[in-house]
């Protein structure tokens, strides 16, 4: 499921214009601006102002198993705690709420022992009933909801929680899943107090819910903002966290701005402290930002790089092996990046972002090679008549149709580089009500999603028919006996615990989605910060999120 990148659509003329900053721009994030307080002890005390792209009714959730919105999830990393943490270099689990675990050899118990002293911000403690109340909501949620909570993913195949004393709990899957143990250490498999999960699904989407973090949360409103205050006696803290106590932070303040330049000039004015886009900022945004002594960080997000998944079902261009081959070599996935996004925007290698744990590159398959394409069109018979601009086979023009909401993911500049080796690509504008309906009746040949996620079993959301969250594009994007191979190297990766096993089979998948043309990556994406410079301790967490229980402020 999207969770992020609503990415503006540029024109060629205005693709020309970023162009020609990019020459003179000063170059972003190479700049030698940073936080004023390096080599400092930590001050306690301050509010941080923070904006966010606007929620709306989709959105209006703060609930950790339902939402899936990006600016949420990172609010609720610093209001809640999970049993494990991830390191974000590494992709290693370590203890957090729980101090160990074990997993059975069949792979279908896992058992966590918890920390001692542990208390949800009401008072409750953390013990093995608490967690076990909040994997068993977290079933209940995904029984009644459908699937549709955002979390469900995160808990295939788990059967029943139980508390086998104060201290330990033990999960039991009907079948393996080597997934959980990361999932245990991400915000959506947070932890709630009892209180909290005595309240409705849809009460705990609006607030007044207590996790054991280093903040609580204050006020939650939908359209409005969000406001976090410091919690004291906090010293439970990740071992990844350099402050191990209670948060720096008297407060934190969340607006939310739609506009890109209004939250930027706000940050440069000294209005924020952190202005957290939705898309990656302009060249533009990034100049003003560092020559106002503000500085940038960002980090790729974890898990599906944003693709597009063509629609093979007979009688679409796609289920041609050969136009698929073809595209590859048509799309040039560097420019796209640095047109749309500046000259050090990284260029996606594979089906995978590059932060996401087992990441296998396939760069040299995605090699921009116009000529090359041309010649596997020619030999598939997709000629290119004298004088004219596209390829035509019986008669028969190649055209393609690709679906785009009103703010798309560099659409004309794509159709622009395919129309060179003689594709007609189509643009389908579309809203996001229409996406179900054209999916599910196979109305396009080329569509695009992502999925954020530090692991890499998050493409089975997209590509196992059994699991995703449309059927209708998972059966769409594979032949067969493609699915049916894809499906079995998740499932084989899901059930060994074994890290090298994973990273083998993980690696065969990969290299599988491309060999198989089942996937077509066209951007990594990214996550930026514009900071002040009296803002300290900034730190990134596995899923790319804002981790503020570091940050401090400089008087």
């Amino acid at each position: 499921m999207p969770t992020t990148f609503r990415v503006l659509r540029r024109t060629a003329a205005a693709a020309a214009a970023v162009l020609t900053l990019l020459a003179t721009a000063c170059g972003g994030a190479d700049q030698p601006s940073g936080p004023s307080g390096a080599g400092k002890p930590p001050v306690r005390g301050g509010t941080l102002n923070l904006a966010f792209f606007p929620d709306n009714a989709a959105f209006a959730c703060i609930d950790p198993f339902q939402t899936y919105w990006i600016e949420h999830r990172t609010l609720i990393r610093n209001f809640t705690d999970s049993l494990t943490d991830q390191n974000p270099d590494t992709g290693e689990i370590v203890p957090w709420l729980a101090t160990g675990w074990q997993i059975s050899p069949d792979g279908l118990d896992y058992t966590f022992t918890l920390r001692d002293g542990v208390t949800f911000s009401d008072g409750a403690p953390l013990d093995a009933a608490a967690v076990k109340a909040n994997f068993d909501a977290f079933l209940t949620e995904s029984r009644d909801s459908g699937g549709s909570a955002y979390g469900t993913s995160y808990i295939q195949g788990l059967q029943s929680a139980e508390a086998v004393d104060a201290k330990t709990v033990r999960f039991h899957f009907d079948q393996p899943n080597s997934s959980f143990l990361q999932a245990t250490s991400t915000t959506n498999l947070a932890l709630l107090s009892p209180a909290s999960l005595r309240l409705t699904p849809q009460q705990r989407c609006l607030g007044g819910i207590s996790g054991t973090g280093p903040f609580t949360l204050d006020n939650y409103t939908p359209g409005q903002g969000v406001t976090l205050s410091r919690r004291a006696g906090y010293h439970w803290a990740s071992p990844l966290a350099k402050n191990t106590g209670a948060a720096y932070l008297d407060k934190i303040k969340v607006s939310y701005i739609a506009e890109d330049s209004v939250r930027t000039g706000d940050l440069v004015s000294g209005q924020i402290d952190i202005a957290w886009p939705r898309n990656p900022f302009t060249v533009e945004d990034r100049d003003l930002i560092t020559r106002s002594g503000a500085y940038l960080r960002s980090r790729s997000l974890p898990g599906v790089s944003y693709a597009l998944f063509p629609n093979v079902s007979a009688g679409h261009p796609l289920a041609d092996n050969e136009i698929r081959r073809a595209l590859y070599h048509a799309i040039d996935v560097k420019t796209l990046g640095t047109t749309v996004f500046g000259a050090d925007y990284p260029a996606v290698a594979g089906a995978f972002d590059k932060t996401t744990p087992y990441f296998a590159t396939q760069a040299a398959k995605l090699n921009y090679d116009p000529t090359e394409a041309g010649r596997i069109l020619d030999a598939a018979g997709w000629r290119l008549p004298p004088g004219e601009q596209y390829r035509t086979k019986d008669g028969k023009r190649l055209s393609l149709t690709l679906t785009v909401e009103p703010a798309s993911i560099g659409s004309e500049l794509l159709q622009d580089q395919l129309r060179k080796v003689g594709i007609d690509l189509q643009l389908k504008v579309i809203t996001a009500a229409e996406r179900s309906a054209i999916t599910a009746n196979g109305q396009y040949d080329l569509i695009g999603t992502y999925f954020t996620r530090a692991d890499p079993g998050a493409l089975q959301f997209i590509l196992v028919a059994a699991l995703a969250n449309s059927k209708a594009l998972a059966r769409n994007a594979q032949q067969p006996e493609t699915a049916a191979r894809i499906a079995d190297l998740f499932a084989r990766a899901v059930r060994t615990t074994d890290p090298a096993q994973r990273q083998d089979i993980y690696g065969r998948l990969q290299s599988t989605l491309i060999d198989e043309s089942v996937t077509f990556p066209l951007f990594e994406r990214v996550q930026y910060a514009g900071i002040r410079n009296r803002v300290n301790g900034f730190r990134f967490t596995s899923e790319s999120f804002l981790d503020l229980r570091d940050v401090w402020i400089q008087p």
